[in-house]
Order: C-alpha cells, then structure tokens, then sequence
C-alpha cells in the first residue's frame, strides 16, 4: 500500500469500537452456456477479439433477441441452491446508460421483477461456525463488452492513450446474486465478506452453472460497504468497490473501506456515495458517483416475453441439486482421515475434486492426495496455470497409481510418466513403453548390474559381509544408477545380501 494510500486510516480496533459496519455483496456470475443470453453466438472465453459476434449482440438495428433456456434453467439452480423463492412471473427490463462496452446503450437486465428473491446462505467459517447471509435477489442480465486500455500506468482508462473494444463478451448470460444488508460481523466483516464469496464460488462450482474463474473475469465482486455509529439504526453512506478479482482481494476491500471511511466520519467529513477501483497493492480510490436506479431510466423490455417457470419445472430443477460442497468436504474428510489442515491445504489447491475423481478410479486416497496435493501442485504452480488446467485427467493419475501398485513404476519413474503425459506424448502405458521407463525385474539383468556393482566396490562388499548391512545401500544405489533408476530397489538388494552371504 503506497503512503498515500494508507495516509488518512483510522485503527481497525478503532473502527469496531465505535461503528458498526453493514455490508452489501453484488456478485456477477458469467453462466456457461454454450453461446450467449440472446443469440446464438458461442460463449467462449479467449478467442481472438470481435470473432463471436452478430447484429444481437452488437445491438444492430432491427435485430431481436430470443432468451436462452439453458440460461433460465442455471438461473432457477442458482437460485434454488441459494434457498430463494423461484417466482411464477418475471420479466426483463432495459438499463439505459451510455457505455461504450454496450453496444445497444443499454443492458438487458431484471429490475424490479427477477426471477429468485429472499433466499439466504449459511457460511462456513474457519472457526467451525456459520454465518447466515440473507439474499434480497437473484436476477438475470447479459454481459457487456471488454476495454482494454493502453498507455495509462494502471490499465485503467485515466491516462489512456487509446482503449480497445472487444465485443466477445457482450451478451454472455450473467447471473447477479445481491446480499440483503449484512449486519451483526463486527470485527469479522471483512472475514465474513470472503468467507461468503468463497463459499458462493463453491456452491456455483458444484452446481456445474460456471467455472467460477475471478482471474478471468467469470465471478466477479463489488462490495459495498458502510458504517454507522454503535447504537444509530439509521444505516450510514455507502461507497461500492468495484471487480474485486481474487478472494483475498474481498477481503482486504472491505477492511480498508472501513478504516478509511471511518477516519473521514472522525475528522468530522461526510462519506462520499461513489464507486471505488481497488488496487492489488491494497487500496481503493475513488471512480464515479455512484448511480441509483432512478438515473438507469429503467422500463420493461419490449423485445421479450416474460418468463413464468412452471411449478413442475422448478420442482425437477430442484431434485438436481448437489450436496453441499462444504458438506461433501467434511464427508470426503472423514472417508479419507485426515486432518482439518491437510483438508484445508487441499481446498486451497484445488484439488479435492480431482482426488475424489482420481479415487474413483479404483486407488487408494493417499496415493491420490499425495500426487494431486504435491507433485501435480508444483506442476500447475510451475506452468502458472489451476490445478484442473493441467493437461492430465483423473483417470490418467489413477493408470500411473496403479503402474506403481503393480510394480511396473517405481515412484520416480512414475514422475517420469506423469512428465510425458503433461507433455501430450499418450497415454501413462504408452509413455512408459514409449521412454523406456518400466522397472526392471529380470532377475537375470538385476544379477548382472549387482555383480558388477559388487566388482566394482570390494571394500563395501567386506563390510556386508562382516556384518554392516546398512553398507548394502551403496551397492544398491549403484545399481539403480546403472539401470537409470528402473531396477526393482527391494529385489536389487535381496540379490546383494544373498550374494554377500547375509540373509536381512
């Protein structure tokens, strides 16, 4: 945080002692639908800009939408896993503002009418605890376009030189997913702000409605944030930090919302309502005045025909529902006996899923942890890329497990293995064929390395023989080193104990 950032902050303890904070969580969620909300352009994350466009969504004259139902169908999920009312009757409306990443100048949205509303999330957190968040809504919308901005040291457009407009993204289904007031968090708002985001990405993950990627922009956060006096019912003035990107992000974002809004009420200013950017180095500034409804001149969409949800439908919907992943977390910890901070490093990795899916297969869950929350980790961490990104699958994990349980692999070559597969060279058999890499276990081939190596090695062959038979390492050692590592290490050293007239 630079100085200027962390000038005017009042005390964290400060701030709990005399206010009381309520928070507002706002959170777009990119549905993955095969195309768009409105039209049947793909919903595709990466290609090359401006490729996945047409007259809908590029807001062309005379060109209609038609809804997506796949979209309806996540949006009713979403809602139904956020214990929300799935209304019978709702509507979209058009959000008039002039941004240049709309193309139509106005966002087709559901204002006072969206499709799920008084819900609530019980979170999880790290204490063991729950904290209730109630939901006010749930609604559909469409995207808008991306700007890129160059030339201004932040990327942001103060300063730019030029901006760059890609429409790919304009009209893929969104999801918005806005908190009622959270009050009561004290000292663990922000705590509690990450804790619910994280757990909102963890139930849209489960359902399967997104991949939930905030370093992509699929999931993403604006946190609104105000305080009032201890013992004042009147809330105070909010500001809404805008696309927090990470979790950790939510979390510092409030905090500092806190602590500056409460220095300003100390020295006697008045908070201003605005829109904030956060800074990855902790801070937030200011952006725009923030709007009310009233400013987006909203009124119902003339193009679309509102969406009534049968009882039958939703209840169908509703039978499709996971576990809950925190749930599933626990039941999975118990079925595998490890500890909270094992459990917890695997959540961090991302990697719960991929080793349940990899013991699926038919392995034991060590073997699967140990590959996915070690070796695979550092793989992913190498190749700055998600664990589930790696070019290997659960099932292709479980073939090189069971190599080893078969004694095909040793745990080295089956590095080895794994090296090829990530590297596209096939499947774990072919890749071992292919590099050669099968333990050896010709107990004729493994004679004749261990000779030699006992040739080659006299005086540690005295010392086995009187009676050191931790020297027989050395023997084995060089033996794994002359068959590059795919002698069977138990069977080498029988063989130089036998030889060496030892028994153990």
């Amino acid at each position: 945080m630079t100085a200027a950032a962390s000038a005017e902050l009042l005390d964290f303890d400060e701030v709990i002692a005399k206010y009381e904070p309520v928070l507002g969580m706002e959170v777009h969620v990119e549905l993955s639908t095969a195309t768009k909300m409105f039209c049947g352009c793909a919903n595709r994350f990466g290609s090359e800009p401006n490729t996945q466009v047409c007259p809908v969504c590029l807001g062309l004259p005379g060109a209609l939408p038609v809804l997506n139902e796949a979209a309806v169908e996540s949006a009713i999920r979403i809602g139904l896993a956020l214990n929300c009312e799935i209304v019978p009757w709702c509507r979209f409306a058009r959000k008039n503002y002039f941004y240049p990443d709309m193309p139509k100048n106005y966002q087709i949205s559901q204002y006072d009418e969206p499709i799920a509303v008084n819900g609530y999330l019980d979170v999880p957190l790290e204490d063991g605890s729950t904290f209730r968040v109630g939901i006010e809504r749930a609604h559909m919308e469409e995207d808008t376009g991306k700007l890129t901005h160059l030339g201004s040291e932040t990327g942001r457009i103060e300063g730019a030189t030029t901006s760059l407009i890609d429409y790919n993204r304009a009209g893929v289904p969104l999801i918005e997913i806005v908190t009622k007031p959270i009050e009561g968090a004290g000292a663990r708002a922000p705590e509690i702000a990450r804790a619910y985001v994280t757990a909102l990405r963890d139930l849209l993950r489960a359902l399967g409605v997104s991949d939930v990627r905030m370093d992509q922009g699929s999931m993403r956060c604006d946190s609104n944030v105000s305080l009032k006096p201890i013992g004042q019912a009147e809330f105070g003035t909010r500001t809404e930090t805008k696309n927090v990107n990470s979790l950790k992000s939510v979390e510092v974002a409030v905090r500092y919302e806190m602590r500056r809004q409460a220095a300003i009420l100390e020295a006697g200013g008045t908070v201003v309502q605005e829109t904030r950017h956060f800074h990855e180095d902790g801070y937030t500034s200011p952006g725009r005045s923030k709007e009310t409804a009233e400013d987006y001149r909203y009124f119902p969409e003339p193009d679309l025909e509102p969406v009534a949800p049968s009882r039958e439908w939703v209840e169908q919907l509703r039978a499709t529902l996971p576990e809950l992943p925190w749930v599933r977390r626990k039941r999975l910890q118990q079925d595998w006996g490890v500890s909270d901070e094992v459990m917890r490093d695997l959540v961090n990795a991302g990697a719960v899923d991929l080793v349940s899916a990899t013991i699926e297969h038919g392995v034991s869950s060590e073997a699967a942890r140990a590959w996915w929350g070690n070796f695979l980790v550092q793989k992913a961490n190498e190749s700055g890329v998600e664990l589930d990104a790696l070019p290997i699958s659960p099932a292709q994990v479980a073939a090189v497990i069971k190599l080893v349980d078969d004694g095909k692999l040793s745990n080295k070559l089956a590095r080895q293995v794994v090296e090829g597969v990530l590297a596209g060279e096939g499947e774990p058999e072919q890749v071992m064929k292919d590099r050669g890499l099968e333990v050896v276990r010709d107990d004729a081939a493994l004679q004749a390395a261990v000779d030699e190596a006992l040739a080659a090695n006299p005086d540690i062959v005295e010392k086995i023989r009187g009676g050191k038979v931790q020297a027989a390492g050395a023997i084995v050692g060089a033996v794994m080193k002359a068959t590059k590592g795919q002698a069977d290490a138990a069977r080498v050293r029988e063989l130089v104990m036998a030889a060496c007239g030892q028994t153990g």
